[in-house]
């Protein structure tokens, strides 16, 4: 028998109102079909520049006539402030016990709570992730699973074979997370804003915590990957830039093996005469601003360990 869960999902938006106008009908839908109607839908506006406002607004009174057991909060961010800031708004505001994130790109198919539900009957159990139907260059690629391994002193992850439960990361626009897990390990982690690695921190702590994380094969969402949300604020020197920093502060914040960390000090002059020979400037801008934030990259690493019990080498076993 399933057990029976008050639900929240939270939609982070940022100049999305046409997939706003596209796939929030299509979450109320799909979220009706659950028996418990203890669901909420949080949209957090990341103070977008278009009429993503407006549309909120329309579609709140349009879903509310439709259905009116699940209730729409809208929460408006007076400045942008990045993806895992923008989600942890919701999630305060959020009185659910399981927390469902859904990008405003991605689309549930029916019942695909159901199947997510079913596996926190297991109390340990963090989070669970779906099934993702990712539209791609006209191709449908099955994604959901996460894999990675330690290599050359960095955490390289790649896609799982999707016939296996286990997973390394939950991704944050198509999963569910325990909310008192969520809130004893703080959610996500600003440090990442304003985009990229986030839900692989959050779920790697999680694991190296001692909890479980799932992939759910049978609970699908279709992802539409909207183009030029990201690329329309950020160049693509930024967007790299931003993404070689956070993959160090992943290192710096999560690595405590002694083995990693020094693994991880001997090959940086191996990385740094790499990118230099292929005139790859932005990862070197991209370990500087890490640099910059050393001193809150250690103060979350002091307060991510308190709650570790396994090495980094027993949560990694798994996937190589």
């Amino acid at each position: 028998m399933l057990m029976s869960y008050s639900i929240s999902v939270i939609i982070p938006n940022y100049n999305g109102q046409s997939l706003l106008q596209k796939n929030l009908p299509r979450v109320f839908k799909s979220v009706s079909s659950y028996e418990n109607k203890l669901i909420e839908i949080i949209a957090c506006d990341d103070c977008s520049a278009d009429n993503s406002l407006g549309i909120l607004n329309r579609l709140k009174t349009k879903m509310q006539s439709l259905y009116p057991d699940i209730n729409l909060k809208i929460i408006k961010n007076k400045k942008n402030l990045g993806f895992s800031s923008n989600v942890n708004q919701g999630a305060k505001n959020a009185k659910g016990e399981i927390l469902v994130l859904l990008n405003t790109d991605v689309c549930p198919e029916n019942n695909f709570l159901t199947p997510l539900l079913e596996c926190f009957k297991d109390s340990s159990i963090f989070a669970v992730g779906c099934m993702d139907k990712s539209m791609e260059n006209g191709k449908t690629i099955l994604r959901g699973r996460g894999a990675g391994s330690w290599k050359k002193g960095f955490l390289v992850h790649s896609r799982g074979d999707i016939d296996q439960t286990d997973t390394l990361w939950v991704s944050g626009g198509s999963g569910a997370f325990r909310k008192s897990i969520w809130d004893k390990l703080s959610g996500l982690d600003s440090l990442y804003d304003p985009f990229y690695w986030e839900d692989i921190d959050l779920s790697y702590r999680a694991l190296k915590s001692g909890y479980k994380i799932l992939f759910e094969p049978k609970s699908v969402v279709v992802h539409e990957h909207e183009k030029g949300i990201i690329k329309g604020k950020y160049s693509l020197s930024k967007i790299k830039t931003i993404t070689y920093r956070n993959q160090f502060i992943f290192v710096w914040k999560n690595a405590t093996d002694i083995s990693l960390q020094l693994a991880h000090l001997f090959w940086l002059p191996y990385h740094f005469f790499k990118a230099l020979f292929r005139g790859d400037y932005l990862f070197f801008a991209g370990f500087f601003s890490a640099l910059l934030r050393l001193p809150w990259i250690i103060s979350s690493s002091f307060c991510a360990q308190k709650y570790f019990t396994k090495s980094d080498k027993a949560v990694i076993s798994n996937f190589t």
